[in-house]
């Protein structure tokens, strides 16, 4: 408590921006729990709050919200909202990032605020991080819509167009963030004009607001199709993937390839070159056409840099991508470019599907779309100032019911893994006589399954939570809190479950209390403060009592990633606290800073251009097509169609001809922006300017856009005026035949940004600290 306090008053005193102090909720909370007892729990009664499509509401009106929104609660849900639920559930209502701690309630407020919003007319979705706790949350919370006669429903990966169309006309939706950006992709592409978009961006309520809106703001969500049958992934059509992957399988690390010592890049040496050059049976792997030196380039990060149990699983046949930072699967995500392909063939694995981008949205781009913005977190604080400056809005932090008795014990550190394996395994099984639950974080798959192995062979049992088995994840998290559970969690799987100390019903509680709660244990710093602190945020859950400890290394990811050799190996370095991890952090945060900063300057511009062809999408969608889309000769040959075929017929074909030529050319632009901006790391070696010649070359390119557009409509009509027939012209418009969803995860090797920041990050390294 005192911490938090501390921390406030040096965001103020240092004039950081970003943080609401919610004065104004406090003091309306507070009147209102004055009156709460003669707020009898009438859940009917308070439908008489909806403003009839009046946005807004006097104090009084939110004193009263309060009064009985507390009262429902409990009568619908069984759940008491707690003066500080209230205050977060109203600093929601008027626009904020909210931080409340684990444990303290965040479902129940959001859904309060959640109910507000629709009793002010507004329309909210509950942006969850999975389908999982959208559904969860969704049912959870319905007894309470229902008192307040709010409509509620949720989306996930399974429903179909109408049972989607049915949740998003609820007053209230909760959905994930990526399955809301499908669907305003797939939005994007209706022709048929009685097919009305689905969704409309009205408040986004964000859960795990740091996470999404900050973490994930450049992740791009992707709607693709079948290419088709002229397009390619960039390498030449006569380059098997199995062939490269069996060639790069026989080089030698060492000898044939060199690893850079923060894992991030892999090249041939001249010996590996000659190697492949006589596999493959090539005169000159850097021939001009590259396709080879790229297939090889692709098979050998796949190779070296991308591991299995780690970045991805192979289950049922299938390459499934793990997302590092949630420890779980993530479903219907893609590496980008041929690297995806390249792993399949490492493993032997089918070769999916050739496809090709429709188009893409940001995380960044999804959220601004909306008119409304707010979100809770229990690590919001961290990012204020970014939230204020990228969405609009200020965070403050709710106060826990009860102050906070968890003992964070100092950084356990070690020279190698290996000696911090050996150690953590004796303290666990020391601490595992006691029958205290513990709760084991790790950052893998792999290094989750190798630690229960080795607690396994010193006779401690273990449940393991990880991308494996996340359908399972929320009963195993609940359960953590039980006498003798040894639980091993892979990063911050299993969020969004509370546990119990004693078990799900507590049966077990007093006993728990005795041995001191819930045990936490970190089994390496990750690249964030922030995720040490979520971890952390397991023990001591309202004001239960419960301890944290780190153990770390001096090989482990964050330091091999973000600090040079010298430091890792000067004298002071190998001081045994958590000051060199702490100055690997702020390395690694600042240096994801730069990366952020850098990727929404190439995101801006592509963004831009796809909000213009939109509006002319959408335009034409309904019947209105500009002059520069039509040339003099396109108009001439529909008006001699229209003779033959009446107008109704050809207002028709040239609608959904432009709408063609006009999605066929967006999907091209991308690609050469994208093509682009993969090579433009290479302009700095020239001392060009990296970001004005990417943004030199989308200006040129999207000057072409409406003349391309209306050079193609004009050769589809002239192809229908030769067949005499306006349906062959339309009959002539190639769309996929199927299209699926993505999210691009971050190329392991790099993407031009990530190398970019790279060259910054040594720098960094000596003035953060």
């Amino acid at each position: 408590m005192v911490q938090r306090a501390r921390g406030r008053m040096l965001r103020q005193f240092l004039g950081i921006g970003g943080v609401a102090e919610f004065r104004l909720e406090r003091r309306v909370v507070a009147s209102a729990e004055l009156t709460r007892p003669a707020a009898a729990p009438r859940p009917g009664a308070l439908a008489a709050l909806r403003s009839s499509g009046t946005r807004g509401w006097s104090a009084e009106q939110e004193r009263e919200f309060c009064a009985r929104a507390a009262a429902a609660a409990e009568e619908a849900v069984g759940l008491r909202a707690y003066p500080g639920q209230l205050v977060a559930a109203l600093a929601l209502l008027h626009g904020h990032g909210v931080q409340m701690a684990t444990g303290e309630g965040k479902t129940l407020a959001g859904a309060l605020a959640a109910i507000a919003g629709a009793l002010q007319g507004r329309s909210v979705h509950v942006l969850s991080v999975n389908d999982y706790l959208a559904r969860r949350d969704a049912e959870w919370m319905a007894p309470l819509y229902s008192a307040f006669g709010i409509s509620v429903g949720w989306v996930s990966a399974e429903l179909d167009r109408d049972e989607r169309r049915s949740a998003y006309l609820c007053e209230v939706t909760y959905v994930s963030v990526s399955e809301v950006a499908f669907d305003v992709l797939r939005d994007r592409f209706r022709t048929d004009p009685a097919d009305d978009a689905i969704v409309e961006r009205d408040v986004a309520l964000v859960d795990e607001v740091d996470a999404v809106l900050i973490d994930e703001a450049t992740t791009p969500l992707v709607l693709a199709g079948e290419a088709s049958p002229d397009q390619d992934d960039g390498l030449a059509a006569d380059i098997d993937p199995r062939v490269v992957a069996a060639a790069v399988a026989e080089l030698h690390d060492g000898t044939d390839f060199e690893v850079d010592s923060d894992r991030r890049n892999v090249s041939l040496t001249d010996a590996g070159t000659a190697r492949i050059e006589q596999s493959l049976g090539l005169t000159n792997l850097f021939a001009s056409d590259h396709d080879h030196l790229t297939a090889v380039n692709l098979a050998l990060h796949a190779r070296t840099l991308v591991q299995r149990d780690v970045d991805y699983l192979v289950r049922d046949g299938a390459l499934e991508v793990v997302n590092t930072a949630r420890g779980r699967i993530a479903a219907a995500q893609r590496w980008p470019d041929g690297l995806h392909a390249a792993i399949e063939a490492k493993e032997g694995l089918g070769t999916s599907v050739l496809s090709e981008v429709l188009d893409s949205i940001t995380v960044r781009a999804l959220i601004r779309g909306y008119a409304s913005v707010c979100g809770m977190s229990g690590t919001a604080m961290d990012v204020a100032e970014l939230l204020a400056e990228s969405y609009g809005f200020t965070t403050g932090e709710v106060d826990p019911r009860v102050p906070s008795v968890r003992d964070d014990l100092p950084d356990r550190v070690f020279r190698t893994r290996d000696e911090k394996q050996r150690a953590l395994v004796e303290h666990v099984v020391v601490v595992a006589r006691t029958g205290r639950p513990v709760l084991i974080g790790t950052g893998s798959v792999a290094a989750s399954e190798t630690l229960a192995t080795a607690l396994a062979e010193a006779g401690v049992a273990t449940v393991v939570l990880n991308a494996k088995n996340d359908a399972e994840e929320a009963e195993i998290i609940a359960r953590a809190g039980e006498f003798g559970r040894v639980t091993i969690s892979t990063q911050m799987a299993g969020r969004g479950t509370d546990i119990r100390l004693g078990g799900v019903d507590e049966h077990d509680r007093e006993r728990i209390l005795g041995l001191g709660g819930l045990y936490v244990i970190g089994a390496e710093r990750q690249s964030s403060s922030r995720l040490d602190g979520q971890l952390r945020g397991r023990a001591g859950r309202q004001g239960d009592p419960g301890s944290t400890v780190f153990f770390a290394s001096l090989d482990d990811d964050v330091i091999v990633a973000n600090l040079d050799v010298a430091e890792k190996e000067g004298g002071d370095a190998i001081r045994a606290d958590a000051a060199l991890f702490d100055h690997a952090q702020r390395v690694a945060e600042a240096t994801r800073e730069q990366l952020r900063t850098s990727t929404l300057h190439y995101s801006e511009i592509p963004a831009r251009q796809r909000e213009a062809v939109l509006r002319l999408r959408e335009g034409v969608f309904h019947g209105e097509v500009p002059e520069g889309l039509t040339s003099d000769e396109s108009a001439a040959g529909l008006a001699v169609l229209e003779l033959q075929f009446g107008t109704e017929a050809v207002v028709e074909f040239r609608r959904e001809l432009v709408l063609h030529h006009l999605d066929a050319e967006w999907s091209r632009h991308a690609a050469v922006l994208a093509a682009a901006r993969e090579g433009i790391h290479l302009r700095s070696l020239a001392r060009d300017d990296p970001l004005a010649v990417y943004d030199k070359i989308a200006y040129s390119e999207f000057e072409q856009f409406v003349p391309r557009v209306s050079a193609a409509v004009a050769e589809a009509v002239a192809s229908a005026r030769a067949a005499g027939r306006v349906d062959a012209g339309l009959a002539a418009l190639r769309r996929p035949s199927s299209t699926w969803t993505y999210m691009v995860v971050d190329d392991p090797f790099g993407s031009p940004e990530r190398r970019l920041a790279r060259r910054i990050t040594r720098g960094l390294r000596r003035l953060v600290g």
